[in-house]
């Protein structure tokens, strides 16, 4: 399936791309939006482009070559922006993406152990070096941690009974792989949730993902690094695809335009916050790009600038 990057034009206008700037794409994913801003930049302008998946970095390296040579792969988790940059000698850039979730290409690879809708054995790992997967997860958590898993990051309203369910099938039998954990999931659910639209398995699923690659903690890490790193009048630009990122982005978006600003109690005269929302309210896809790649339809766009230092 060909790689279609969601809110491309309303992400690339967003960081107001000043052709000579140092920008980075923190998930590059199969290079959509890096292809789009690597094309902006001049000569002296240069793109860092990290991801934690090797195949990733592999197959944008032939993309991105066509267009310019004026990037930088980087294999790792944005969690660690700030220091690999540092590396390279880079203490200050002009813009940041980011692009969250699991890629179209991720998905769609049925050995990764992403999607439902494949027989694959349980991993879901973004980086397939680290050691935790979904299967150690099914197998080895307890039923308080299971349940509280599929309760907060999956917003899984039966997540007790489906945490029920797998501590008493793996006393039977090794959970291995993912038809097996769907089987299990929709057991475990009253009719009227199988009748519903949507997969029955989409939100405990979202929950095993995110608790295996730590999606919000290094979401929180990373986007806080991303801002630091701004110079004046550099963006962070950042795609959201369901309600716990998204609040994670608001509240740091939030608190990082608050500061200065004091309280009723100790007002700060006279002193700006270092930030402002370039977007008060998230972008969304229009109609037609929803209808063109369904897998927009959940998108959030959110931008932030740092003001004069």
């Amino acid at each position: 399936m060909k790689h279609i990057p969601v809110l491309l034009k309303e992400t690339i206008e967003g960081l107001h791309v000043r052709p000579n700037g140092i920008y980075v794409d923190a998930t590059l994913g199969r290079a959509g939006h890096s292809s789009a801003l690597l094309s902006l930049l001049s000569e002296g302008g240069h793109l860092y482009c990290f991801d934690q998946d090797a195949d990733a970095l592999e197959e944008s390296k032939e993309t991105l070559e066509k267009i310019s040579s004026s990037f930088t792969l980087i294999h790792d988790n944005f969690e660690n922006l700030e220091a690999r940059l540092l590396g390279y000698g880079v203490r200050k850039v002009d813009g940041v993406m980011f692009d969250l979730g699991v890629s179209s290409a991720q998905f769609d690879d049925a050995d990764r152990g992403f999607s439902y809708r494949f027989d694959a054995r349980l991993d879901m790992r973004m980086n397939k070096d680290t050691s935790l997967t979904a299967e150690t997860i099914v197998n080895t958590y307890d039923f308080a941690d299971l349940a509280k898993m599929f309760y907060e990051y999956g917003e899984e309203p039966y997540a007790k009974r489906i945490a029920s369910a797998i501590v008493t099938e793996r006393q039977k039998k090794k959970i291995s792989t993912t038809f097996e954990l769907v089987d299990i999931i929709k057991r475990s659910l009253p009719a009227r949730e199988l009748n519903k639209k949507g997969h029955p398995a989409k939100r405990a699923f979202q929950a095993l993902r995110i608790e295996v690659n730590d999606e919000l903690g290094a979401l929180k890490k990373g986007l806080r690094q991303a801002c630091s790193l701004l110079n004046p009048g550099g963006r962070v630009a950042l795609i959201t695809f369901h309600s716990l990122e998204d609040r994670i982005v608001k509240n740091i978006f939030k608190e990082l335009c608050d500061e200065g600003e004091g309280s009723r109690y100790f007002p700060v005269e006279s002193k700006k916050a270092s930030y402002q929302l370039v977007n008060r309210k998230p972008i969304l896809p229009c109609a037609e790009e929803i209808q063109n790649n369904n897998r927009s339809h959940s998108a959030k766009l959110r931008i932030i600038e740092r003001r004069d230092a």
